[in-house]
Order: C-alpha cells, then structure tokens, then sequence
C-alpha cells in the first residue's frame, strides 16, 4: 500500500527533530540564494551594459534604464544585506540599528561599479591578447565563462572585505556553477589576469595572485593540509603568485608559505609545494613513451566490454 502523504509529513517530522543539524527554523532570515543570484545577474548588467541584455541598449536610453537597475538592485541587495547582518551581526551594533549599515554597504558595493569595470578592461584585454582564438573582445565578453567568473568574483570581493556575512560565497558560488571556476571571494587577484578554458579552476581564499597572470584549465592554488580544521581560520593558507607568471594545465599549487615568484612559468601537472624565485621554470620529470607493436600489445581479457 502506498505512503500517504501524511505519513511522508510524519516520517520528515521525525527526521527534523532526530537530525537537527542541517535545519534553519526559528532562528534568523538567512540571505536568499535566488535573490543573490538575481541581484547577481543584474550587477552584471551593470558591469557590462548591452552585453547581458536581450535587447539592444541605445546609448540615448543608458542613463534612464542604469537609474532604474540602480534602484531596483539597491532595493534588493539592501534587503539581502540586512539579513546577513542580523545572521552575523557588526561587533559593535549601533543604535541606529541594522537597516541603515546594510544601505551603506550596498551603496558603497554599487559605488564601487567603476572602479570594478576598470579591473575587468584589463581582464578582458588579457584574454583576448592571450587567445588567438578569440574573435573579438566582444565574443570574449559575451562566451567566454572567465569574464563571467572573474567578475563576481571582484564583485563579492568586495563585500567580504567588509565582512559581509554569506552573500559573497552564495555569489562566487552562484558563478561556479554557471563557469566551472572555484573563486573564493577572499583570494586578491591583480589585473590583466585570464584563465583559458576555465574549467576546473580553484582558486583558495588566501590566495594572492599578481597581475598580468595567465593560467589554464585544472589549475589548483590550495592549502597543503586541513586537517586542522577551523583552527587554521584567518591564516595564509593559499600561494602567492608575483606578476607575469604564467601555469598551464593540470599544476597544483599548495600552501599558505609558497610564492612563485614574478616572470616563473609553471608547467603542466606539475604539484608544487615550495617556492620558486622569480623567472623560474617548473616542469614535471619527462614522461618515457613506449611505442609497443601490435603484436606485443597485451590482450583484454575475455570478459573486458567497452
């Protein structure tokens, strides 16, 4: 006999008290991961007018529509902030209360707008210079998932500087899904950086990376050991890169002690867990390739199925 749906009530009823740690009832309005990535989308819109847009943007009608984003991501982002705020309060709560804080912390986000787009020319000159196989820097802008990636990533920057609780790890998050990028919103990245092909990116939270740094697919800049849990909260963990270094496919790159220094190349699948000085370059140990004929390639066994 089928379950009816009160049983179904009952059976997750039970769970909710046996397993209480991964409910959130009763206690604080937690920022809203559909609202963040609708603000999100918008702030991108923003970075990029025209490019995020369905419809052509006239440059007659840009300052009208930019007033009324403006408002609307205000509107929201405030709100979404204020939550935040109450679920990680500031040390010292003012008497004035929660609401205004959490819209100077959006006006200062959205002031920050200009100063973003500056960093992102020069991302997005890094990438088409990089990549013969870029058309035009606006296929760039428009296809490829890095200028998505890296601009989130410099938006929720941002707001974990001023230690704005969930928002910018829901944001970063929100773009990893979209790109295949892992960027912590507490790694410092510098200009003119490209990741080609992106996939499978991560980037740490107390990374450090210079500018004009290129890296491509698989690169990892990781904490050598966590084992130690929230005791290593707040300490360097991630590797600095210095400017001018480029790290191909595969390497990974570990610890919070590790600088690569300016000009070094770092070459594929390699794992590096110590420094290297500046104009250095690290390569894997050469594979040896054996070439096998045909008659001494070794058969499946019977049972093998492709």
């Amino acid at each position: 006999m089928p379950l009816t749906v009160t049983q179904l009530t009952d059976r997750l009823m039970a769970s909710y008290a046996r397993v209480g740690g991964i409910n959130h009832l009763d206690g604080k309005n937690l920022p809203s991961k559909r609202a963040i990535a609708l603000i999100t989308a918008d702030l991108l819109r923003l970075l990029f007018p025209g490019y995020f847009d369905e419809k052509l943007v006239h440059s007659s009608e840009v300052k009208g529509q930019t007033a009324a984003l403006l408002e609307t991501v205000l509107v929201s982002l405030e709100e979404e902030v204020c939550k935040s705020l109450e679920y990680h309060p500031p040390p010292e709560l003012p008497r004035k209360g929660l609401r205004p804080i959490a819209r100077t912390l959006s006006l200062e986000l959205l002031g920050s707008l200009p100063r973003i787009r500056d960093m992102l020319q020069t991302d997005t000159e890094a990438a088409y210079n990089g990549d013969p196989a870029a058309l035009s820097k606006e296929e760039v802008i428009v296809a490829y998932p890095f200028i998505e990636a890296i601009a989130v990533q410099r938006l929720a920057h941002e707001l974990y500087l001023k230690n704005v609780a969930l928002i910018p790890r829901i944001m970063t998050e929100w773009a990893h899904s979209r790109t295949g990028m892992d960027l912590h919103p507490g790694a410092q990245i510098g200009s003119h950086f490209f990741v080609d092909h992106c996939t499978g990116t991560v980037i740490g939270e107390t990374t450090i990376i210079g500018s004009h740094v290129k890296m491509y697919q698989g690169v990892g800049l990781v904490a050598r050991s966590l084992a130690a849990g929230q005791q290593l909260r707040g300490q360097k963990r991630h590797p600095t890169l210095e400017d001018h270094v480029t790290i191909y496919a595969g390497a990974t790159i570990m610890g919070g002690d590790t600088v690569v220094g300016e000009g070094s190349t770092i070459g594929a699948n390699v794992f590096l867990t110590t420094s290297v000085p500046p104009h250095s370059l690290v390569v894997q140990e050469e594979a040896k390739t054996k070439v096998v004929s045909k008659m001494e390639r070794p058969r499946p066994p019977e049972d093998f199925h492709i």
